[in-house]
């Protein structure tokens, strides 16, 4: 599969695309673990079906010590049993967030009390930030076509 075209080759895209880099260094720079965002990542994108960011997030969650086993298991967290209550929280506002459009309410007032739980209005800004970051980028991906397989950890800075 070859992209449909070149993000950084169009002045456009490429000037759009550092801002998308830019809210992402903000958010790794915040209070949520990096574990539990490269989580919310790989759910996401696994969701939307986009090749090339769940190639990415597996990479570089892999990269940054993450055991096989749970970035396996990301796809069926509701039956694993080893995410914490915070992480399987932020995986579930991350689908809720994810399929707004299946939803007739958005995100239910349950699943954001469960996510209070655990996440304070810092953390939770960010979790809501990443997960609209990460479906902006799996959109652009999907749309674009961009192939997967060929990512390396630490690729894009």
């Amino acid at each position: 599969m070859n992209a449909r075209f070149n993000y950084y080759g169009n002045p456009g895209t490429a000037k759009f695309m550092k801002y998308l880099q830019s809210a992402g260094q903000v958010l790794r720079g915040s209070s949520v673990p990096v574990a539990t965002q490269h989580l919310v990542e790989i759910r996401a994108s696994q969701i939307n079906g986009c090749g090339m960011c769940t190639d990415m997030h597996t990479k570089d969650a892999a990269h940054a010590g993450e055991t096989s086993v749970r970035i396996n298991l990301v796809a069926t967290w509701r039956e694993a049993t080893v995410f914490t209550d915070a992480e399987r929280a932020a995986l579930e506002l991350t689908e809720e967030g994810t399929r707004i459009a299946d939803a007739a309410g958005g995100v239910s007032d349950e699943v954001w009390a469960n996510a209070s739980k655990h996440y304070d209005e810092d953390q939770l800004a960010a979790l809501v930030s990443q997960i609209a970051l990460i479906n902006a980028w799996n959109r652009m991906n999907v749309i674009a076509r961009q192939p997967a397989g060929d990512y390396q950890p630490g690729q894009w800075g």
